[in-house]
């Protein structure tokens, strides 16, 4: 019998890939949110203090969009518009695109390869759990690396991608 407990563990060993990493092994838990009627000036300022890229946008309390570094150089720098006056409803990415926890990180990849994102909010039911970000992942884990070169050599990474593929990655 402790032979055949032995043999199920193995094979158990075995089966399981060393790529079923799940996005709650990455993911960040603490997602700072910023509400759809602030000012951009306050994300800014918001994503100076807690050092980070990118805030998702709020309407009562509920997770309907993102907005990053980029969306303020493209559509309020770029476009000279009043910091003041613009909200961040007015220049966040919006429908969210969003993954589970328990998704395997390869199909968040591919997903984020696929609508050219670097950034996915991580909601489980309706609720926003976490974060998990093209840096994060290519850091996480050597495994994922292999997979982000395997989609770069298949297709040609997303411009917004390229930066962090190539220094993580090549």
């Amino acid at each position: 019998m402790f032979g055949e407990i032995l043999e199920n563990e193995e094979e158990a060993e075995k089966s399981e890939s060393p790529l079923s990493l799940r996005v709650e092994d990455v993911m960040v838990r603490e997602v700072i949110t910023i509400d759809e009627e602030s000012s951009v000036r306050e994300a800014a300022e918001v994503m100076n203090k807690f050092e980070i890229g990118c805030l998702i946008a709020v309407r009562k309390g509920k997770a309907i969009g993102i907005i990053t570094e980029r969306d303020l150089l493209k559509r309020v720098v770029a476009e000279a518009r009043d910091v003041n006056k613009t909200k961040v409803k007015d220049v966040m990415s919006s429908p969210l695109v969003v993954v589970e926890p328990k998704m395997e990180l390869e199909e968040a990849v591919k997903l984020m390869f696929q609508m050219k994102i670097k950034k996915l909010p991580v909601v489980d039911g309706k609720r926003l759990v976490g974060l998990v970000t093209l840096t994060d992942i290519a850091r996480f884990q050597p495994q994922m690396i292999k997979i982000l070169k395997q989609l770069a050599m298949r297709q040609a990474a997303p411009k917004s991608m390229k930066k962090v593929i190539d220094y993580y990655v090549v």
